[in-house]
């Protein structure tokens, strides 16, 4: 379905927030970095230098960092001095153009990326059902509702909600459906799977499995059932996996056990029952990347989970605030050399390979709740009506002294770990809104962290360098952050993608109160200063509380360069955390 063929009000809806995403997008990366931004009585003018181009837009709430809130259309100055409304597809043309003059490099892709992202914006608010397929009772309700409300997604990616594949297909898999469905199973004789970690210990497979009998000797392999689908059909992998059907070196269970959650990454799912994450592999594109688990993922994931068990313990000890879920196992299928090549048989294992996550029970309190801090930073209300945002979580009484109790206590659960682990022993989280959960105490006021998804988790080579040097080499390469790339990456996923989205949410909570986010920024830095002493002074953090500008991650150009996030570009981002060297020099 077309995103004309859907109501309109979604269509204008998906259109405009779409549009906005877009103007953030080249204020961060173009216009603000350039000096190109100039802000006056609720509004905010950029220009696009390489082509010249005078952009305007209302803004609802300015921004210390750039990161505003904008309302109604984005308009275009004309030659004669008006200002005209631009159409979401105008503002893409310009963007491109821009994008064009400065790069020399064009992209066929990059407007058709954007538009379909508008197009699933447009589906979803258009079919996103009031009330769950599943409902589930007691935390895990407000839990899911977090995970699967994240509705625009990313504030600063130009096309946040671009997915490959079939939209019907995705309607029955897509966290914003609030939708579960039980696994695909195969059962593969013991000799075939291709396990690192203990798996059976932490899938509880016959617990999962239900009224599912394994073969003797057979061992359950859990399959996303999109996924399933997408292998069977695909026109190079299908023939391997149907002789391997064929001949029994898997059999197919078909669906069994209890349904999943899909959360905000799509690919991982939840079963609240028994407490159990599974990141499946899914053969489909998501905003930058295809979103399966490379052989390397599934032996780096368990090798990880080991080796940060120390450095983890000793800031968790800290600071007993803060969490990590582990990884402990991982799954494949190993086919043997009769079946396909060896890029096919790779591709098949890493297709059907699965990470076990530990759960969420040990880290609630009672009567508390957790949820997905990107969910808790969204600016616009959830169409289902979920309590899942800052502003719905609100204590409306004194709501600017909840939001800076609540900003103090997040900040001192968050930063401190998250620095030391790399200040201290080497380890770069990557910390970014999707990334964290956060932990609510009855009044809604945070208790706990919790980090997650090892993937972007890696070891800064100076340190680890030995370590590095033991494992395969594919998992070290996968593993290993030079120290620059590490800085950029923890500071970036830190500061400019987290904090600057919950300063701005909270700030929202508080319009009548000129500069609050100024407020929260002041003592976010008294904080870094103390973390800083604490930690001997990096250099880094030193320059950082100099006024030195941390480094945002370029997703514009990421996207128009067609690069993948690893190798993303990075863009300076000015910030209030330090002093200016003329404040130190009077």
């Amino acid at each position: 379905m077309t995103a004309t063929a859907l109501a309109a009000p979604a269509v204008a809806q998906a259109d405009l927030v779409s549009a906005h995403t877009l103007l953030g997008c080249l204020v961060r990366e173009i216009a603000a970095p350039e000096g190109q931004v100039e802000l006056g009585e609720g509004t905010l003018s950029l220009r696009l230098p390489h082509r010249d181009v005078l952009l305007r837009a209302e803004v609802t709430r300015r921004s210390t960092v750039d990161a505003h809130r904008f309302a109604g259309p984005v308009l275009r100055r004309l030659p004669g001095g008006d200002w005209a409304e631009l159409s979401l597809d105008a503002l893409i043309e310009l963007a491109a153009a821009e994008l064009a003059a400065r790069t020399g490099t064009v992209n066929d892709e990059f407007a058709g990326q954007i538009r379909a992202s508008r197009d699933t914006l447009a589906d979803i608010l258009a079919t996103r059902p009031t009330a769950p397929a599943r409902p589930v009772s007691g935390a895990a309700s407000a839990y899911l509702d977090s995970e699967q409300g994240l509705i625009d997604g990313h504030p600063r990616h130009p096309a946040p909600k671009w997915r490959s594949g079939d939209r019907g297909r995705w309607r029955g898999h897509a966290p914003e459906t609030r939708t579960a469905f039980p696994l695909r199973w195969l059962a593969v004789p013991g000799e075939f799977v291709h396990d690192h970690g203990d798996f059976d210990a932490h899938a509880a497979t016959s617990r999962l499995l239900g009224e599912t009998r394994l073969p003797e000797g057979h061992r359950a392999v859990p399959v996303h059932p999109w996924q399933y689908e997408l292998l069977t059909r695909d026109p190079e992998l299908g023939p391997v996996l149907s002789a391997a059907l064929a001949e029994g070196a898997v059999r197919d269970l078909g669906p069994a056990g209890p349904a999943f959650h899909p959360t905000a990454s799509v690919r991982t799912l939840y079963q609240p029952e028994a407490d159990l994450f599974l990141k499946t592999s899914l053969h489909v594109r998501i905003t930058n990347c295809l979103r399966k688990n490379a052989a390397y993922e599934l032996a780096g994931a368990v090798a990880l989970t080991g080796l940060l068990a120390g450095p983890v313990a000793e800031v968790t000890a800290r600071h007993p605030g803060f969490g990590l879920l582990a990884e402990p196992a991982a799954r494949g299928v190993a086919l043997p050399e009769r079946y396909g090549t060896a890029a096919q048989r790779r591709q098949l294992l890493e297709g059907l390979g699965t990470i076990v996550r530990d759960g969420l029970g040990e880290h609630l309190p009672p009567g508390g709740q957790i949820h997905l801090a990107a969910t808790l930073a969204a600016a616009r209300p959830d169409p289902a009506g979920t309590r899942t945002r800052l502003a719905d979580l609100a204590a409306r009484a004194d709501p600017a002294d909840w939001a800076r109790r609540w900003w103090a206590r997040y900040l001192a659960l968050l930063v401190p770990p998250v620095l030391r682990l790399w200040a201290v022993h080497g380890v770069v989280l990557e910390p970014h809104p999707q990334n964290v959960l956060v932990v609510l105490d009855p009044g809604r006021l945070p208790v706990a962290v919790l980090a997650r998804d090892l993937e972007g988790t890696k070891l800064l080579t100076p340190r680890h360098h030995a370590t590095l040097a033991g494992l395969p080499g594919e998992v070290a390469r996968a593993l290993a952050y030079d120290s620059e790339r590490g800085w950029r990456r923890v500071a970036y996923c830190l500061f400019v993608n987290h904090l600057t989205e919950i300063a701005g949410a909270l700030a929202d909570l508080v319009p009548a109160v000129p500069g609050f986010e100024d407020t929260l920024w002041a003592a976010l830095a008294d904080l870094l200063a103390e973390v800083s002493a604490e930690l001997g002074h990096p250099p880094r953090l030193r320059a950082l509380l100099n006024g030195v500008p941390l480094p945002a991650k370029a997703n514009l150009h990421t996207r128009w360069d067609r690069r993948a996030d690893r190798d993303a570009g990075y863009v300076p981002f000015a910030h209030p955390l330090g002093r200016s060297l003329a404040e130190a020099v009077r």
